[in-house]
């Protein structure tokens, strides 16, 4: 697995930001992204990149979650759609390939990894779903890209 260092540029999202039981992530996120582009398309806007998931905090059972699209020009927010700023700085990025159950190994060898580096990250990380279910049904395939902004 390859980790790399890199510098955030910032970056602006549009997503449906909820606490979520972990148990109901999946159908949070197809209502999430649903809604989101939804809200895009009625703003004139386009996704200006791949869905994502921030997540606000260490998930517990319950998860503080904003999923939707990086968005490029003026959004606004409406209800619990909201528009919000990804950290910028220096991060951490990994890319998981496989499905999405599996990606806890790469989170646990993401943590050795920052530990052997003396490093700690900031309250918010981002998931990058690059591939997935919409690209291709095999999950053997998803590729997803972890993002983990340094404190």
């Amino acid at each position: 697995m390859q980790i790399d260092r890199v510098e955030l540029e910032p970056r602006t999202m549009l997503g449906l930001h909820e606490r979520v039981k972990m148990a109901d992530l999946t159908d949070y996120f197809m209502r999430a992204f649903e809604t989101s582009a939804a809200e895009l398309a009625e703003q004139g806007l386009a996704p200006a990149g791949p869905p994502l998931a921030l997540y606000h905090g260490m998930p517990t059972d319950t998860v503080d979650v904003t999923a939707g699209f990086p968005v490029a020009g003026a959004a606004h927010g409406t209800g619990n759609v909201v528009v919000t700023e990804l950290p910028v700085g220096e991060a951490v990025t990994s890319i998981y390939t496989g499905p999405y159950d599996g990606m806890t190994r790469t989170y646990d060898e993401i943590a050795v990894w920052l530990r052997e580096h003396d490093l700690k990250t900031g309250a918010d990380m981002w998931e990058e779903y690059l591939t997935g279910p919409d690209v291709d049904p095999d999950p053997a395939t998803w590729q997803t890209r972890i993002v983990l902004p340094l404190a």
